[in-house]
């Protein structure tokens, strides 16, 4: 796992790969145009790279925490398939909601965006400068959690992709908007450079 000073946080579904649903079969893993690429060049400028989720597929009983976590491998290992250097330092997820259906995951929970829990979680394990860090999301609710934390945000809004049910939501303001990943890359880059 890679000490930084400052990470991008991706989401996951619809961010790094094309999902508008509940994915619980690694088979179905699609990595989005350019996701290799991003991840990549964002390590090249010394940020970790960190992948945050809502999994509420795990509290409506959809699949397990399991089933999560070999998506996640799969992720990572189509990543580095496609560029070695496309790493993810850390992979969190929150299977929780207040409406489960499973009693064990039937809570509100600090995790779950909009809230900024598992930016947190990763500030503390990795010793992140927040307002140093970045969140890329396709979700009103990747954006607050990424405000809530003190970071800066990109709103990502993929062409010719499925938007997810969450991303219907109107968004709060965001630093930035990108329609691909290189140009979300290219945002931070130039960011960086001011």
């Amino acid at each position: 796992m890679r000490k930084a000073s400052h990470a991008v946080f991706f989401d996951r579904d619809n961010t790094l790969i094309v999902n508008d649903g509940y994915l619980g079969d690694p088979a179905g893993v699609v990595l989005m145009p350019g996701a290799a690429a991003a991840v990549a060049g964002v390590r090249r400028m010394g940020f970790a790279v960190v992948v945050i989720s809502n999994q509420s597929g795990v509290a409506r009983g959809l699949f397990d925490e399991a089933a999560v976590q070999a998506v996640d491998r799969r992720l990572a290992d189509l990543l580095r398939d496609d560029d070695p250097e496309a790493v993810i330092d850390l992979h969190l997820y929150c299977p929780f909601h207040p409406e489960a259906l499973l009693p064990a995951y039937r809570r509100e929970s600090d995790l779950r965006k909009p809230a900024p829990g598992m930016l947190l979680q990763a500030a503390a394990q990795l010793d992140l400068d927040l307002p140093r860090c970045w969140v890329i999301g396709d979700a009103a609710r990747d954006i607050q959690a990424g405000i809530a934390a003190g970071c800066r945000t990109i709103l990502f809004q993929p062409p010719n992709v499925k938007a997810s049910p969450a991303a219907s939501e109107q968004p709060m303001a965001c630093d930035f908007r990108a329609s691909t990943l290189l140009d979300a890359v290219d945002k931070i880059r130039m960011a960086t450079l001011e």
